[in-house]
């Protein structure tokens, strides 16, 4: 491609040096300025018009042929540029799409993303941080050319076409994600793809929580729920803000509560508040008290600081929060034995209560 633009700038800088010589000469043969760039433009381009001026000394044709000769010459030149560049750009897109297509078939183990909106795009940068092969299949050509600039593997298609999805290796493939924003688009996607790889990973996207029962009818391994994941997740800022706090401190950790949940885990926290017998207590009374149903993982101080891994000599303050880790069924029945409610300023309060020793 530079070497087609290089040559159309030297043959406009060729044409433009020999067009201004030319009409310079014609003035110093005796013509008006306007016949002679109307002499130069007619014969440069063979329009044949006939001359301005007659001819008729051997100088004046000697020069003529050398400004037909040299302006045709350049102006040739120069369309070739034109013309290279146009080709090459052919060329190197059909090369291009060649390489992709044996890329991808020497692919196994891959994974393949229906859809390159803004779930796709977020999944394609989880993938390439991970360094885990890919494939994006899309029937949008903004999103494709996207997805292209990134140097991503792709297929532009319609994802519930057979033959898009065995042109993106999907006999070899490990998991197929379907992240459309169309409930019944992505069925049909995880339908086509079970019968096609009955031992495929296929996980679907729902808008609705009813289509959840449907991708799992049609075969799909998960189903993503953004509206019920993002809901819960403002909730839990609602309710647990110091766990939050905690948890966004890296955003790996972002979607832990969430992850935990698939193996019945959680991470809750236990407040320290006004007047509870917990202030002064340590760390290690509380994971006594829990005889081994949970972990505690952190703890954030009344300041807002907070402690990773906190040692189990360290003692309770009021404004404190123990953030803890334990079965989804534990911590609820330990929260029931040892945290009463008390109504307070703002409502309901958690108050730790220890048994008579």
């Amino acid at each position: 491609m530079q070497g087609s633009l290089r040559r159309i700038l030297t043959g406009a800088l060729f044409f433009a040096i020999t067009f201004a010589l030319a009409v310079t000469g014609y003035i110093m043969a005796g013509w008006s300025t306007l016949d002679s760039i109307y002499m130069v433009v007619i014969t440069t381009f063979g329009v044949g018009y006939g001359e301005v001026h007659p001819i008729d000394t051997p100088d004046k044709k000697i020069f003529t042929i050398l400004v037909i000769v040299a302006g045709t010459s350049s102006a040739v030149y120069m369309v070739g540029g034109f013309v290279q560049m146009i080709t090459e750009g052919e060329i190197n897109r059909a090369l291009g799409a060649r390489r992709m297509t044996r890329t991808i078939e020497t692919l196994e183990q891959h994974v393949i993303i229906c859809g390159f909106g803004r779930m796709g795009q977020i999944l394609a940068r989880k993938m390439i941080d991970a360094n885990l092969p890919f494939v994006v299949i899309d029937n949008n050509p903004e999103r494709i050319a996207r997805a292209e600039s990134l140097n991503y593997l792709v297929r532009m298609g319609n994802a519930t076409d057979e033959t898009i999805l065995y042109a993106a290796g999907i006999d070899r493939a490990k998991v197929l994600a379907t992240v459309l924003p169309d409930d019944a688009i992505n069925v049909f996607i995880t339908l086509t793809a079970r019968e096609l790889n009955p031992k495929l990973m296929i996980l679907s996207r729902g808008e609705l929580p009813s289509t959840e029962k449907k991708l799992k009818l049609a075969g799909a391994d998960q189903v993503v729920l953004p509206a019920a994941i993002s809901a819960l997740r403002m909730s839990h800022m609602i309710t647990h803000p110091a766990t939050l706090d905690f948890l966004n401190q890296d955003d790996g950790r972002r979607s832990l509560n969430e992850l935990l949940a698939q193996v019945d885990v959680q991470v809750d926290e236990l407040a320290i508040v006004p007047s509870s017998p917990m202030i002064g207590a340590t760390i290690g009374d509380i994971e006594f008290r829990g005889k081994g149903t949970f972990i505690i993982v952190a703890l954030r101080k009344a300041d807002g600081t907070t402690l990773t891994h906190p040692g189990q000599s360290l003692i309770l303050a009021e404004g404190d929060a123990v953030i803890v880790m334990g079965h989804r069924g534990d911590i609820p029945q330990f929260v029931r034995k040892y945290v009463v409610k008390r109504p307070g300023r703002y409502g309901s309060a958690r108050i730790f209560r220890l048994p008579n020793q």
